[in-house]
């Protein structure tokens, strides 16, 4: 696996590390559906300026734009709805540690639906990432886990999403479209399908739009976290695996304690270096190559 996926998924860690406080930020003025318009609305903006100034071809003609429209919703529209949701009754933190359950369902999905192989050191990765996870939480026997059942329910049915659409994304870069026309597509046909749902379902308060901290909020969660991220996300997918890129989310965790210490001086404890060192070893391992000649197997 080539060197830069591995600094692709610390890249794209750090920029997804700050989505959930994005998302508890813009919660104060807009729904769950509205804030998802403003996140793909605002990513769909960056990868067309990106794709204009490198020159990249759009393929309204070669994009095969139902199972893209499925993928949009499924690994996309969905997933950033139902973290929204759920973070109107969980705390951001909780939803980051939830979210990072992903790679264990894709793992999971890609071998009971889409008869995807896996290998002894896929599954010791995860497992050693997971303990790390557990190591940065600093959960412990006794500890107090009480937690909105309904907020938990809906950030693991997010998870499940991703898993799902992460396999469907790795099927559709089979048909030779680019990364920039999968994110392209996938933030368009997000944009449209959040944007029907939100101005029939949600108040849209177009006043707050210009509030200086909702400006910033969507920079960071649309232009970074959507256009550039996707970019990245794709990129780990083309050129690693379905599974590997989506162990990011064992690295948001991580990396959302990072941007608390640098911003709001937070303390950095030692299950948090600990942890990280841990969770970066599974990482690694998981994406190891195995069997003859040092080939992968994969979907």
């Amino acid at each position: 696996m080539p060197r830069l996926v591995y600094a692709a998924l610390i890249l794209l860690s750090l920029i997804w590390g700050g989505s959930f406080y994005f998302i508890k930020m813009l919660l104060h003025d807009f729904g769950p559906w509205s804030i998802v318009f403003l996140r793909s609305t605002a990513g769909l903006l960056t990868i067309v300026v990106m794709m204009l100034a490198l020159r990249q071809p759009f393929g309204f003609r070669t994009i095969h734009w139902v199972p893209m429209a499925v993928m949009a919703i499924v690994n996309t529209a969905l997933p950033w709805t139902l973290i929204a949701f759920g973070e109107t009754k969980v705390a951001s933190g909780m939803a980051s540690i939830l979210n990072a359950t992903t790679p264990i369902w894709t793992v999971v999905i890609g071998m009971l639906v889409f008869r995807s192989k896996t290998h002894k050191l896929q599954w010791l990765g995860l497992g050693i990432a997971t303990i790390g996870l557990l190591v940065v939480v600093g959960l412990r026997p006794g500890s107090d886990t009480a937690v909105n059942l309904l907020g938990v329910a809906s950030l693991i049915v997010a998870t499940i999403c991703y898993a799902i659409g992460s396999q469907l994304s790795k099927r559709l870069m089979t048909g030779g479209l680019s990364m920039y026309q999968i994110t392209f597509g996938t933030l368009l046909c997000t944009s449209i399908a959040s944007g029907s749902v939100a101005f029939s379902t949600e108040p849209f308060p177009f006043v707050q739009l210009a509030a200086s901290t909702n400006i910033l909020m969507t920079v960071g969660l649309g232009v970074f976290g959507s256009g550039f991220g996707y970019i990245l996300f794709y990129y780990m997918i083309q050129k690693g695996s379905a599974e590997f890129a989506t162990m990011v989310t064992y690295l948001v965790p991580c990396t959302a304690l990072v941007w608390g210490a640098a911003l709001l001086d937070e303390n950095m404890s030692w299950n948090l270096l600990v942890g990280l060192f841990v969770i970066l070893a599974g990482v690694f391992l998981s994406g190891r190559k195995t069997g003859t000649g040092g080939r992968r197997s994969a979907t």
